[in-house]
């Protein structure tokens, strides 16, 4: 029972409020549940509503205020972000928890784009609001409560990024949307901006980067593509270019799906196969499914037909359906067209006079359509992003691919494999159907490419080779590493950008709850770890097993033939990108006392640690006992030492004194010895390798 703190009555467990004298009940105590994520904040308020509410009955207040507040959070839940709270007439809203979707700064200002133009729209509709607002969006890291409740009124994100969104609201333009330097960052190939100067917040001791957000300049989870040749996909190409040259031989259609993760260059490479397409003859169609937003049924067809029938977004309803019905006649003629073009009609959502048609009759509408298209002009239909595609449209696909016959049509569809998650059957009997995966780039490749990112970012000379590994071959990675590094020099901290820490979190974040709290788990070991490093940690329980070999048929992790601990299961994480953003995801607290685990299993696998000394000197130091960090860095530094490692050495010695406290002077003195005797034999070698220089150019000077 939940007994109430004032009077002592006892309530039910979830119970919120005490039966007896409506005091607030603590509830059940449960342990928070915190995590580091990289969020974008959204702040939204009214200029002047303060003053003008004083002369307001209450009435009118909550009238002016309650359609405001109603299209706030509709566009922000549109976008994918929760609001967190509202503070009289402001709203905060949060993007990025509790859930990654890989593109939060982008739905951030998209949302903040939205309100501004929803603002402008409800003064038209009603004269007498008059409505001003300022917007604000920044984005950082923080700390998130995972089992907060926004409905209740509980903040769940806490951390700088909070307080300077809310400074940058307070200085947004009337009716404008000011954002911070992250935010610009992740979203410049997304939105257009113009810069203002650094503006001057409370609590910060420089002044700090702006850019006002004008409007979206793509479609949203789109980026302007940088002009940076395609490396790496001579292979995907000639497999699509050989396929074309058979469709438009033998007038047999064929179905190509691109898998690939994000960032890996699937849109690219249909770019450039279109560029084939256009210079054989053939006509490339472009249509994607969009992620949030405007989301229609049909949507990435629907962009086809606009395009087969000269239909532009901003066509009103009647010019758009005049279209339609001339270009069907012209296509189909007379006797067919009136039909065809009432059923594609709807399936555009132009919604003409007549009944609905069943759905066999609008899908048999709509391969006629692409019959006569392809008849007359060999054709591409590129299906982009199809992860993100209603059920609707990949039926609309599937039936297209499996009933088309005799004309020239490739159906090329680009996917990442959660596509197979939700379709785990797509493709399956459909006649000349082809599968396509796209890999990552090999390490020549990921240079070369690398390289030229450096020349477009004006920073060549920087080390190509580094970004290649630390990129795993992911193209979009490589550009924006090599994109981050003149900010990094400039005095950035030298992380991993925001945008490629969101896409991996954003996967992470996707995976099944016990799934995804083992490889957080895992990446406390480090990049290899062990089955009995999970299990000194409590991780997974029973199905730790099952759970692993998941991960590893998500291609995540992988278990590796030979182990360097007897008895033990190893595993490595499939990329270091995976394994930083999984422990850059855990609180402080949580990494201490997992570390401590880990140490403890070291110490028991490795005969006291003599053979992982400098591991478990790293594992006790984040696991909060500086006493054991400091033991174990004196057995690397003798270890080192005794391997002539001299420098090693006296760097092991070093930080052993940094942990260890002032008052522990015995210690202090024996480490500092040891130190001592470290550095003379590393002069001592210094000198053994001048003398030894100096003999071989005497003995070339005598020759």
């Amino acid at each position: 029972m939940n007994e109430c703190p004032s009077c002592g009555r006892e309530n039910p467990e979830d119970a919120r409020f005490c039966s007896a004298c409506g005091a607030r009940l603590a509830g059940p105590a449960r342990v928070a549940r915190e995590e580091r994520k990289i969020v974008s904040v959204l702040f939204v308020d009214l200029v002047g509503f303060t003053a003008r509410s004083e002369s307001l009955d209450p009435e009118d207040v909550r009238a002016i205020q309650s359609p405001y507040f109603q299209r706030v959070r509709a566009e922000i839940e549109e976008c994918g972000g929760t609001v967190e709270k509202f503070i009289g007439d402001a709203v905060m809203g949060v993007f990025g928890a509790p859930v990654s979707h890989g593109d939060d700064p982008e739905r951030a200002v998209r949302a903040a784009l939205g309100i501004r133009d929803c603002i402008a729209e409800l003064n038209e509709q009603h004269r007498d609001l008059d409505l001003q607002v300022r917007i604000a969006v920044n984005t950082g890291e923080a700390i998130v409560a995972l089992d907060a409740d926004a409905s209740q009124g509980e903040g769940f994100v806490a951390g700088d990024v909070v307080n300077t969104a809310s400074r940058l609201q307070g200085l947004a333009p009337v009716d404008g949307v000011l954002v911070g330097e992250e935010t610009y960052r992740s979203t410049k190939r997304a939105i257009d901006y113009r810069p203002v100067d650094p503006v001057s917040l409370k609590g910060k001791s420089a002044p700090v980067p702006a850019w006002i957000a004008l409007a979206a300049s793509t479609q949203p989870g789109e980026r302007r593509p940088e002009p940076l040749p395609i490396v790496g996909r001579d292979h995907e190409l000639d497999v699509l270019r050989r396929m074309w040259h058979q469709v438009v031989a033998e007038q047999r259609p064929q179905v190509v799906t691109v898998f690939g993760a994000a960032g890996i260059g699937k849109t690219r490479l249909a770019s450039e196969f279109s560029e084939t397409v256009d210079e054989s003859g053939g006509r490339a169609l472009r249509g994607r499914s969009v992620p949030y937003g405007e989301q229609t049924i049909y949507g990435a067809f629907a962009q086809h037909v606009k395009q087969m029938t000269g239909i532009f977004d901003s066509d009103l309803a009647e010019e758009a359906w005049r279209k339609l019905q001339d270009a069907t006649a012209t296509l189909l003629g007379e006797a067919e067209a009136g039909e065809v073009a009432q059923h594609v009609g709807s399936l555009l959502g132009l919604e003409p006079e007549g009944s609905a048609a069943r759905r066999d009759e609008l899908f048999y509408s709509a391969r006629r359509l692409v019959e006569e298209v392809a008849r007359r002009q060999p054709t591409v239909l590129v299906f982009e992003d199809l992860q993100w595609a209603d059920a609707a449209t990949l039926e609309l696909v599937e039936s297209l691919a499996a009933r088309v016959r005799d004309v020239p049509l490739l159906v090329l569809a680009l996917a990442r494999p959660e596509l197979l998650e939700h379709r785990p059957a797509w493709g399956g009997g459909l006649p000349g159907y082809t599968a396509l995966p796209l890999e990552p780039l090999g390490p020549a490749q990921s240079q070369e490419l690398a390289n030229h990112a450096l020349m477009a970012a004006r920073a060549a000379g920087y080390d190509a080779e580094a970004i290649a590994t630390t990129s795993e071959g992911n193209p979009l990675f490589i550009e924006e590493l090599a994109a981050s590094l003149l900010e990094t020099a400039g005095g950035g901290r030298g992380e991993l950008p925001t945008s490629i820490r969101a896409i991996v979190s954003a996967r992470l974040d996707a995976l099944p709850a016990a799934e995804r709290a083992v490889l957080l788990d895992a990446s406390v070991v480090g990049r290899v770890f062990w089955r009995g490093a999970l299990e000194a940690m409590g991780s997974g329980g029973e199905r730790l097993g099952q759970l692993l070999d998941a991960l590893e048929g998500r291609d995540l992790v992988r278990r590796e033939p030979v182990s360097r601990l007897v008895g033990e299961q190893q595993f490595v994480f499939k990329h270091i990108l995976i394994r930083d953003t999984a422990y850059a995801t855990l609180a402080r607290p949580a990494r201490r006392d997992r570390h401590a685990a880990v140490a403890r299993f070291l110490e028991e696998k490795t005969h006291d640690g003599l053979a992982a000394a400098s591991a478990l000197a790293q594992h006790w130091l984040e696991g909060g006992d500086k006493g054991r960090a400091a033991e174990f860095l004196v057995v690397a530094g003798d270890q080192a030492g005794r391997g002539w490692a001299k420098g090693e050495a006296v760097e092991y010695y070093r930080q052993a004194l940094a942990v260890l406290p002032e008052d522990d002077r015995e210690r202090r003195r024996d480490i500092t010895r040891r130190q001592a005797v470290a550095l003379q034999a590393l002069m001592h070698v210094a000198d053994a390798e001048l003398l030894g220089r100096r003999g071989v150019a005497a003995a070339d000077d005598q020759f």
